[in-house]
Parts: C-alpha cells; structure tokens; sequence
C-alpha cells in the first residue's frame, strides 16, 4: 500500500508539473517570453490578469511537493536500507532542488505583480517604467536564473541520479527501463545549464533552453514510470529466496 501511494504521488507531481506549464505556454509564451524584453513581459503579464498569477502559483506549488516527494520516495520503502547513505543524498538533494525552484518561481506571485501593474499604468512616466523594467530584470536575473533554473537544476539532476540509482540497486520493478527517461532528462537538464550561464556573459543560447525544455519532458516520463514501477511492484513484489 505504501509504494502504491509513492505511486500515485509520483503521478500527480507529473501532472501538477505539466499542467501549470501548458496553460502558461499557451497564455504566456512560456519560457520564451522570460529572454524577451523587460517592458513587454510585464506589459503581458500585467495583461494575464489573476488567472496568469494563479497559473505561476499552481505551478510553485509543484516544486513545494517536490520538497515533500523527494524524501517519502527514497526513504519510503524497505529498499533504502540497502542503501542508506544514497537513500539520505537523494531525499536531500530532492528537497533542496524543489525549495530553489519554489523560490524561483513564487516571484511571478508575489513580486512581478506590483512591477508588471505600475509599469502598465498610464499614469506611470517614462523614467519610472525604465527604472520597473531594470528591478525586473535584475529580480529575474537573480531569483530566477541564477536561484530557481540554474541552482534549481543543478539540485534536480543530481535527485534523478540518485533516484534512479536507487531504484536500481534496490530491485524496483521498470528502474532498468525507467532509468532511459532518467537519463535523458539529466542530459538536457545539464545541457540548460549554459543558458544560464551564456546570459551572464552576454550571449543568448536558445538550443541551449530548448535542451531544458526537453530534458523536463524526460522528468515528467520519468516520473510516469517511476510511478508505474512503484504501483506494480506494490501488487506483484519480487519472491523472496528459498
């Protein structure tokens, strides 16, 4: 019963995941809207209205239960005595990965409103729409480059390393199979690490974001069989040696 709800976790972060993101892909241009000029991201963001703020809410909210999916999955079943150090790590670096991107991500609720508001304000004079848009862009150089994508996937690839091994070495049922996803998404996660770092030395890398994308669409197939995995090995568990 208990991998069968580790199961089901895993199938509902996947979805609390992917969800948010599609209506923000359609509504906001997201992600490619965050490497656009400051003044027209929060002229459209301040054009989304509540429903575009409860979008990025839902959305930091995924990375909130990644805090408290990552340590009920490694320390969850029996198998993590195996293994007990890397069980530890992994619960870790999974918590850690889902608090930066929440802080990353809960500014698009509680900061870019008032910024995206007054700049779109008719009242509000030209010096001080320039000063909003350099507030912007360093608030999102910070708390979402630097904290929430590049630290936060630094933190995620190495919990789907440890994850994955532990599901190996632990015997779960799919982890062999489970561990291509895996292994794709820490590819591309990794790979998105340079736009990061291509825009702190002035260059844009746009198949740079595309990999990111990419190696997000492999989490979430990892976290789909990762939950497949758990819920069969919940109903037909390996026999046990004579």
């Amino acid at each position: 019963m208990q991998q069968t709800l580790l199961g089901l976790a895993a199938l509902s972060l996947a979805i609390a995941f992917n969800l948010p993101f599609a209506l923000l892909a359609a509504r906001f241009d997201y992600p490619d809207i965050l490497r656009r000029p400051a003044g027209e991201v929060l002229d459209t963001f301040a054009a989304g209205g509540s429903a575009l703020i409860l979008a990025w809410y839902a959305f930091a909210l995924s990375a909130v239960g990644l805090v408290f999916f990552a340590p009920a999955l490694a320390l969850g079943t029996a198998d993590w005595t195996r293994r007990p150090g890397l069980a530890v790590a992994s619960a870790l670096l999974g918590t850690l990965a889902g608090l930066a991107q929440a802080v990353g991500l809960f500014r698009w609720v509680f900061a870019v409103p008032a910024l995206a508001t007054a700049h779109a304000d008719p009242m509000t004079d030209a010096a001080t729409r320039a000063s909003l848009e350099t507030a912007f862009t360093l608030l999102n150089g910070w708390g979402g480059v630097a904290i929430g994508e590049h630290l936060g996937q630094i933190l995620t690839l190495g919990w789907i390393t440890l994850a994955a091994l532990q599901a190996m070495s632990g015997g779960q049922r799919f982890a062999r199979t489970a561990a291509v996803p895996a292994a794709l998404a820490v590819a591309g996660i990794g790979l998105g690490l340079g736009e990061g770092l291509s825009l702190a030395l002035g260059r844009e890398a746009p198949l740079l974001a595309m990999a990111t994308v990419a190696g997000y669409l492999a989490f979430s197939l990892w976290l789909l069989a990762t939950s497949a995995g758990l819920v069969a090995h919940s109903f037909f568990p390996p026999r046990q040696p004579l």
